[in-house]
């Protein structure tokens, strides 16, 4: 349970974390033998001040203390409002032993539906990031390497236009389009390639190519902006000595582009898992998705402390997907978050 000094401690945090970034701020360390001017110099102190006050109590209050609460939460019992703080309220693994088990007590059978459906999401969502890397890489090549400025700004038109319009209503069009009834089945019909329409929907294709389709700007700016900084000479000096065009892409452009890489499929990957939208609107009846299972934790079963526990669960997956990438780029935090 919360101490009663827990709570003046969450007041000091805002405090707390505004002095960290001062002093990080004011001595930033400098390069040796370098002549450069400090955070406040290059900002003046007004400005900077703000800037150190606007992150410590974005960082705080919408990133920090919700997973801070969330996690806390995520050990606690199902109480009513009444008992809440009172002696039954102990912490507990019991909303971790259901993800498992499916039970609070018991440990006679596995939760199988709700694991199944926690690593189908994490699979599909790297399927997700793959299709959509292997999907942009040429766009943003063609973008940051081929095109002239006038083509690149229309063609940033065309991909940001669609956007504009909501996301559910997106999800709605995609459905529409995956129908049985809908424009690729008439069209598939039409050409005589099938003799009866294809259950996009209840294959789950409709819902890959949604979640494909929704953060796919995530991926093409991230490998846009990697992509353009490459010296254009380093291509046209592999070109000239031979190499084919596989092998440019493989042995410059991509080991170059890794941050951008990493980032563009952390990104989609992370959205991806944690959707809600497109598994709703796009899902099939038998497709299994975790946020759906996690929402209803929250809003059908009333049972926040589980919510909670699953929601620690996906982020821990999510964690874990980004230092694996990481880890196999070889990269830094820094790097990616460029």
């Amino acid at each position: 349970m919360l101490s009663s000094t827990g709570h003046p401690f969450i007041f000091l945090l805002p405090v707390l974390a505004i002095a960290i970034f001062w002093v990080m701020a004011k001595f930033e360390p400098k390069p040796v033998g370098v002549t450069k001017k400090s955070f406040f110099e290059r900002n003046g102190t007004p400005v900077a001040i703000y800037l150190i006050v606007a992150v410590a109590f974005w960082s705080l209050f919408m990133i920090v203390l919700p997973q801070l609460f969330m996690v806390e939460m995520s050990f606690r019992p199902k109480l009513p409002p009444i008992e809440m703080g009172g002696p039954k309220d102990l912490y507990t693994f019991e909303n971790y032993h259901y993800f498992i088990y499916g039970s609070t007590t018991s440990s006679d059978a596995i939760n199988w539906v709700h694991i199944k459906a926690f690593f189908l999401t994490i699979f599909a969502s790297l399927l997700v990031a793959l299709f959509n890397f292997a999907l942009c890489y040429p766009l943003a090549f063609y973008m940051a390497q081929v095109a002239r400025p006038a083509r690149v700004r229309f063609l940033l038109l065309l991909l940001i236009a669609p956007y504009w319009v909501n996301e559910i209503l997106r999800a709605f069009a995609f459905r529409i389009i995956f129908s049985s009834g809908g424009l690729i089945n008439k069209i598939l019909l039409g050409m005589g390639w099938v003799d009866q329409p294809i259950d996009f929907i209840g294959n789950d294709i409709a819902l890959y190519a949604g979640l494909g389709y929704a953060y796919m700007l995530m991926m093409i700016f991230s490998l846009y902006n990697a992509i353009e900084t490459l010296d254009h000479a380093q291509i046209e000096a592999a070109r000239d000595l031979g190499a084919p065009w596989w092998h440019i892409h493989a042995f410059i452009v991509i080991p170059f582009a890794k941050p951008g890489i990493a980032s563009g499929c952390t990104l989609v990957f992370m959205l991806s898992a944690g959707s809600l939208a497109a598994p709703l609107v796009l899902g099939g009846p038998r497709s299994l998705w975790f946020t759906p299972i996690l929402y209803d934790r929250f809003f059908q079963a009333f049972n926040w402390p589980q919510g909670a526990a699953y929601a620690f669960i996906l982020l821990l997956a999510c964690v874990s997907f980004v230092l694996l990438v990481l880890r196999l780029g070889r990269l830094s935090l820094g790097e990616i978050a460029k």
